[in-house]
């Protein structure tokens, strides 16, 4: 019959080591693929059975403890790479793959920002310098002080601001509560909708408006996004109640909302 081995002063030393590995990982934000947790928990599988001292298995515990914050930050590594967009060299690669030369050249003109440009003089231009110098008012006249209005401050009433667009005549938290509602109708299969179906409008203006809606609703924890980047698609799912968010969840996920992606929007409705 086997025996457990005796704890010896070196297994100790190796679990402490252990603990001050997982812990630098976390206070230095390194990657934390770096570990390998597979072989530390077999480390510490090994020496378990040895262990009987009460502060032996309080060092057993901390151990284990620590390799499950490296687990943690793991996941949490992935969930960010998958809610933000990230694109993995791979499936960038297969992407380009699957799509025809006629649509990788669109794709590259559309995004191609030439940096050099060939200049030459002309007649015209020529003629138009020489028109500024003409035109110009001597120096004594343009280095003239210049005297500022100075004009006395004052308050703007509500209906001004109302009036400005600064303001809305209803109240934003029931402009929220409005929208959420109106999420949660809306919600499709699975309870979702697709964000540019929700938030696009018939104006531009309108559009923006509701964008930038949704964008509390998704902060305040009404609502979720679910971005899809293989396919290049963008849901929203409505929460039945608010969702408290902790602060490690929160971050930026910028969203194109400009007037060209709103006018193809229109163009496919009336396709």
């Amino acid at each position: 019959m086997a025996t457990a081995k005796r704890p010896t002063r070196r297994s100790k030393e190796e679990l402490r080591r252990i603990i001050e590995f997982c812990k630098s990982v976390e206070a230095k934000g390194l990657d934390p693929f770096l570990v390998d947790v597979e072989d530390l928990v077999s480390i510490v599988r090994e020496y378990f059975p040895s262990w009987k001292e009460p502060e032996d298995l309080c060092l057993d515990a901390e151990t284990l403890n620590q390799i499950a914050s490296v687990i943690k930050m793991q996941s949490e590594w992935i969930k960010h790479r998958a809610t933000s967009l990230y694109r993995d060299p791979f499936l960038v690669e297969e992407k380009l793959r699957s799509l025809p030369a006629e649509k990788i050249a669109e794709v590259f003109l559309e995004a191609w920002h030439p940096i050099v440009e060939l200049e030459q003089i002309s007649i015209q231009s020529l003629r138009e310098s020489m028109r500024y110098w003409d035109e110009l008012a001597p120096l004594d006249e343009r280095w003239q002080r210049t005297d500022f209005l100075q004009t006395e401050t004052g308050a703007a009433t509500r209906d001004e601001m109302i009036r400005q667009g600064i303001l809305s005549r209803e109240a934003f938290s029931a402009e929220l509560e409005r929208l959420w509602e109106e999420l949660k109708q809306a919600g499709g299969e699975g309870g979702k909708i697709r964000y540019w179906n929700f938030i696009a409008a018939e104006t531009y203006d309108e559009t923006v408006r509701r964008a930038y809606l949704v964008s509390f609703l998704v902060t305040y924890g009404y609502a979720a996004l679910e971005v899809h980047p293989l396919e290049e698609e963008i849901f929203i799912r409505p929460h039945d109640n608010q969702v408290a968010k902790k602060e490690a969840e929160l971050f930026s996920f910028p969203i194109s909302i400009s007037s060209e992606e709103w006018a193809r929007w229109r163009e496919d409705q009336e396709a």
